[in-house]
């Protein structure tokens, strides 16, 4: 059993070879991705994402190992610009030194360093002064910076399924670490973990301390929910059920079903997710799936955002409930989403068109000699505000409408307006 002079359960049975390691075959097997890696001799930069527990931490020691490196850990929870700086300075003396040894930098939670502090380590990575290695819970497209992640590349890690759990336990046993345990609570215990090898091994050292005070002989079910008590749902932020989730939440809302997605977000909201991320969530919905058909919804995403932060938790999660439920019964466009994207396409496809001279600034006298601004009609001194005939896309562009309101909501009064107008520019070119 554990006793205080040794080294926690999880870094006594933490792998010392690549085949110790339990799961992430996808990564690992023969044939596989980090498996060439390890056998290719050269190290390359990489991220490696996924939930806790894992094995990411052990993956990036495991190739320090192979690589005979020197292994550097910074932990961006805690660190900073002066780790980086060190590591920087340690890696050049091993370079540099009689042994001339590679260096890898691991970098564990780095979608917490801020934009600078990534960027710090772009110089080195590219002139090979050593090899990053970043550990994230988080999506790194939305988290690492573009520059970083453009020279890594991205292993993705999965949860540990209930054979592998097993096995951990079993390994456990082996080295007497904890006392025997029955099947049904193996299970339990297994369920528990869910798919965290660092929160099954801790919950297994903290069970063997309880089953040592108490004198028991093994670990049985009844014990353990004694013990245990009601399972602990863990959200795990950042692997893939938080985005099946949000994406539930999302479609639930476009899908005009209060119920459902007030469902989601209490869901999200009891697993831990950040209620400030959930409200930022808010804002995209009322901007993507909402936008003119009801303005008012993305100024109450933003109202319910501003809520949050003056309360705080549990007060402020209100006004996101609101919001939530606003959201769902509002009427529906992405008319304005889609145009965006089909403008962003369009422009990626087409050429750089000049700016009409007419639509030019001209702020100085020679920009008027050269007819800047000649011919421009001042909407406000014309008719009902509107120069009709007046022409505002590059010369030559003859592009159908990007902008298409929906006949819901408040685009219904925007859609006959724009009719109108469009008819006063057909009769004003006849």
């Amino acid at each position: 059993m554990a006793t205080s002079n040794l080294p926690p359960l999880a870094e006594r049975l933490r792998p010392r070879t690549l085949g110790e390691v339990i799961g992430q075959q996808h990564l690992l097997g023969a044939g596989m991705p980090l498996r060439i890696a390890f056998e290719s001799g050269q190290p390359h930069s990489c991220i490696l994402w996924g939930p806790p527990g894992v094995g990411k931490t052990t993956i990036a020691r495991l190739m320090a190992d192979a690589f005979d490196a020197q292994f550097l850990s910074i932990s961006a929870v805690l660190g900073g610009v002066k780790d980086i700086r060190e590591a920087v300075e340690r890696a050049t003396s091993a370079r540099d030194g009689l042994e001339q040894r590679r260096t890898i930098v691991f970098v564990d939670e780095v979608h917490r360093f801020n934009k600078s502090q990534q960027d710090a380590f772009l110089p080195h990575v590219e002139s090979g002064l050593f090899t990053f290695i970043g550990a994230t819970t988080e999506n790194p497209s939305f988290e690492v910076n573009s520059a970083l992640l453009s020279r890594a590349a991205v292993y993705v890690l999965q949860p540990l399924d209930e054979a592998d759990l097993k096995q951990i336990v079993e390994r456990a046993q082996g080295i007497q670490a904890v006392p025997a345990i029955d099947a049904e609570a193996v299970d339990r215990l297994v369920a528990y973990a869910d798919g965290d090898a660092r929160r099954l091994l801790n919950t297994l050292e903290t069970l063997a301390v309880a089953v040592g005070a108490e004198k028991l002989d093994a670990i049985t079910d009844a014990w353990l929910l004694r013990v245990l008590g009601e399972r602990l749902r863990r959200y795990d932020k950042g692997g893939e059920q938080f985005y099946d989730t949000i994406s539930a939440l999302h479609k639930s809302v476009r899908g005009s079903d209060p119920d459902a997605a007030l469902y989601w977000f209490v869901r999200m909201l009891d697993g831990g997710a950040d209620p400030r991320y959930m409200a930022r969530r808010l804002v995209r919905m009322a901007s993507e799936d909402i936008g003119l058909a009801d303005p008012r919804a993305l100024r109450l995403a933003l109202d319910a955002a501003e809520v949050y932060e003056r309360l705080g938790s549990p007060e402020g999660e209100l006004a996101l409930a609101q919001c939530v439920v606003y959201l769902a019964v509002a009427p529906k466009s992405n008319a304005v989403y889609k145009a965006y994207n089909e403008v962003k396409a369009f422009i990626k496809s087409d050429g750089t068109r000049p700016v009409p001279m007419h639509l030019r600034n001209a702020p100085t006298r020679l920009m008027k000699q050269l007819d800047y601004g000649k011919g421009y009609r001042y909407a406000h001194d014309e008719e009902g505000g509107f120069a009709a005939g007046e022409t505002y896309l590059p010369e030559g562009l003859d592009a159908p409408p990007f902008y298409r309101p929906v006949e819901r909501g408040l685009e219904i009064r925007i859609a006959e307006k724009l009719r109108e107008l469009r008819k006063r520019n057909t009769d004003a070119a006849s």
